[in-house]
This record gives C-alpha cells, structure tokens and sequence, in this order.
C-alpha cells in the first residue's frame, strides 16, 4: 500500500487537534501546510485504503491503552462497558448519503441531517473512547440507483436498523476480542430483539433500556408490561433503594433502584426512579452463568452509559465531529475515524495522567463549611489534553504559557466543582428539614 494516504492522515489527525474554528478540507489543507485542499479532499474521498480496517486499528489501539491506564492503577475490578448509542449532524440539501428530515438531538427538533450509530468503550474509574461507527442509510437512498450512485454508496451495502448496525458494530468488537462485562443502551437498542437475541447467543451481559410498555414474564409466569409491574409489584416504599449511578462532574448520580425478578434465572427489570420527579426508567439486564446477577453491578453498569453523551460533546466540541463538510459516504466514514483516533489519542493520554494530576481539595463535608485555601486542580481531561497539544502544533507562544493557562482553567474548574458540591448539601439539608 501506497505511503502517501497514511501519511495525510496524520496531518489530518494533527490538524483535528489543532485550535481551528472550523475543520473542513480547506482550513485543514492550510493547517497541515499543503498549498491547496486536494490532498485532503482525495484522502477522504479516492485514496485507496481499508476505512473499516482503520478502524480496527483505532478500537485495539484505545481499548488497549484504556486497559493499560486500569492496570496502573490498581483499578483491573473496574468494569468494562460497551455504550451504544447514536449522533446527528445537520445537513444542507438533499446530495449527502443518509440526509433526511428526521428528528435531531443535536439541534432538538426535526430538521435535515444524517445519523451514525458508535460504540464507546468505557473503564469504570479510569477513561473512555469512541471504538466503533456505522452510519445509518435509509431505504429509500439504498433502493434508489441514482441516489445511490451520487452519494457513493457501496453495491453490498444493505439497509440496516439502528439495532442492526449495532450488532454489526459489536460483532467486529468481539472479533478483536475486546471483553466487555456489560453493553448498554437506549430504549433504540433495548427495544431490538435481534441484539438481545446476538449478544445472549455469545455469551455477553448487558443492561439496555426498554420503554414502559417493554413486555415481560416475571417469576411466577405473569406477562405484563414494566409501567403495569411497577404499579402492582413496587407499593413497598422499602423495595427502593436509593443508591449513586457514578459519579459525574459535579458529584454522585443519586436515585432510588428497585429489581424485578423475571421468569429467567439470568434476566432482571431493573427499575431507575429520579429522587426529585418520581420519573422512572426501565432497564431489562441480562447476565450470563457464571457473572453475578446483583443490584449493585447492574447499577454501576447502567451508570456508566451515559460516558457515550461525552464522547459526542467532547468529539464536536474539540475534533469536529459534526464538521466533515463532505458528502460520499466513504468520504463520511473516514472523517469519523480519523476523529475516533485523535480523540484515542486524548483519552488515552488523560487516563494515564489521572491519578498524577488530581489535585483537587477534598469535597466540602457540611453545608456552612468556607472554601478551601487552595482548591486544588482538576485532573487533565480530554478537552485539556487537546488544548495543550494544539499549543504544541500551531503558533509558538512564550514559555510556560500553555501551562498556565491549563492550570487556571483546572484550578477554576477545581473551585466551582467545589462550590457546586457544598450548595448541593445545602438542599439536601433543607430537604431533610422540611420532611
């Protein structure tokens, strides 16, 4: 294979990290140096290489260094997750592959735009990264040979579900032989028999969300739907246990859990109630013989979903992931996993130096308590890990002044969290006093 393409690649990972506004094959022509966007232009769309085969390098390359950074420190107990869930880009026009009007929660309504399925790989206590993608093409494209033709679409390919594709995505996960305790999901997921039935037949856990009127048969034969056994089966006050789902930036995830028995001895309704709205949410697990089957596991799985949510923050925020201003759905593909490598990359690096860089004073522990002296800094994360690499490949600066500028946004982030965590005391105090 040719060495050109491998090596625009990696200009085109480095002009990913870079501070640009706005990445498309013009600006990142100009980052990387080239004296027009052609080269750019044909590694997404002409050049020949495997963008599946890419991508495999990239997924063995961050579930690897995730699980490196576990095993430094000390943290091999940690679960490993597999986190399904889908992203939109808004779209102009009608020529993109998989552009429709469809609902998109990147804008929050029902607007032009296409739809890709990922996988993220999530270590309990220690990182994540973006492992796997699919785009979702819809039917009609796929039946069409002119559509089909214009928006460079393969002659194999073949309409999928969301479901599907994620099978399909978890299928070449496990081909790399990555071992996950549980894959989670959304109710698109929970709902697709096809993926339960793909990951129960090998053997693999997960806790998937499932919509209210998800119908299953409990321990003594019942058939009813999850609103309707909660409804019957929950009155108890004392079957609800409120436990945290995970810490997130601001402190712990606090809701009430209750678990149903099922008339499987490796299924169970896990049922998520929020402490403030009373609104409930279902997750149907599954756990194969010989894995434990506790509460206690499952919530810790179920908390650690929601990483997927970052990963798309971080990936349009800092790496343009909503930014490839192509249309071919090669050209779309290889846009996102140069931008799963460069936010590996970042993952990788912030896992490693977690424990080194948390500095953070401890967390306030009554509600009157002033602040700390020095509160301390936040450890490196993604999005800092890109900032001080983007200061390393563009403009020089005077010395020390990335440093620093690190160290004052950590340190602010340090205080806020801080504060954000005494007034959070605050209303829980007043809420023990008004009951």
């Amino acid at each position: 294979m040719r060495p050109e393409p491998w090596l625009q690649a990696e200009k085109y990972v480095g002009a990913l990290v870079s501070d640009l506004p706005k990445r498309n094959g013009w600006t990142i022509a100009q980052q990387v140096g080239d004296r027009a966007p052609l080269r750019t232009q044909r590694l997404l769309n002409r050049a020949c290489w495997d963008t599946f085969a890419a991508m495999g390098v990239v997924r063995r390359f961050a579930v690897a260094g995730l699980d490196e950074a576990a095993r430094r420190q000390g943290r091999r107990g940690g679960l490993a997750v597999g986190a399904l869930d889908e992203t939109s880009q808004q779209k102009q026009g009608c020529a993109t592959a998989g552009v429709q009007r469809q609902y998109l929660g990147c804008v929050g309504k029902v607007a032009n735009g296409i739809t890709t399925v990922h996988l993220a790989y999530v270590r309990e206590n220690t990182g994540h990264a973006l492992i796997g993608a699919r785009q979702w093409i819809p039917q009609a494209h796929l039946t069409d040979p002119v559509k089909s033709l214009l928006m460079g679409l393969p002659l194999a390919l073949e309409f999928r579900t969301k479901g599907q594709l994620a099978i399909d995505i978890c299928a070449e996960a496990f081909t790399d032989r990555v071992r996950l305790d549980f894959v989670c999901g959304d109710e698109v997921y929970g709902n697709c028999t096809q993926l339960r039935e793909f990951l129960e037949d090998r053997g693999q856990g997960y806790v998937l969300r499932v919509r209210s009127s998800f119908c299953l048969t409990l321990a003594r034969g019942v058939t009813l739907s999850c609103a309707d056994a909660v409804t019957r089966l929950l009155k108890d006050t004392r079957r609800w246990e409120v436990r945290s789902a995970g810490k997130g930036s601001k402190g712990g995830r606090w809701y009430a859990w209750a678990q149903l028995a099922t008339g499987s001895p490796r299924h169970l309704l896990l049922i998520r109630r929020h402490l403030k709205t009373g609104e409930l949410a279902f997750h149907y697990c599954y756990a194969p013989q010989g894995q434990p089957l506790t509460m206690t596991r499952l919530v810790r799985a179920a908390g650690l979903r929601w990483p997927v949510e970052e990963e798309f923050q971080f990936g349009k925020d800092c790496f343009g992931l909503d930014q490839s201003q192509v249309r071919l759905y090669t050209a779309i593909t290889r846009h996102t996993v140069l931008v799963m490598a460069a936010m590996a990359i970042c993952a990788i690096t912030a896992a490693l130096l977690r424990d080194h860089t948390d500095t953070q004073a401890p967390p306030p522990a009554r509600p009157d308590q002033p602040p700390p002296a020095d509160p301390g800094m936040v450890p490196l994360t993604v999005p800092e890990i890109k900032r001080l690499l983007a200061a390393l490949l563009t403009r020089p600066s005077p010395p020390g002044h990335a440093d620093h500028w690190s160290g004052w946004r950590r340190r602010h982030q340090a205080l806020s969290r801080w504060y954000h965590q005494r007034t959070r005391l605050i209303r829980e105090t007043e809420n023990i006093q008004v009951s």
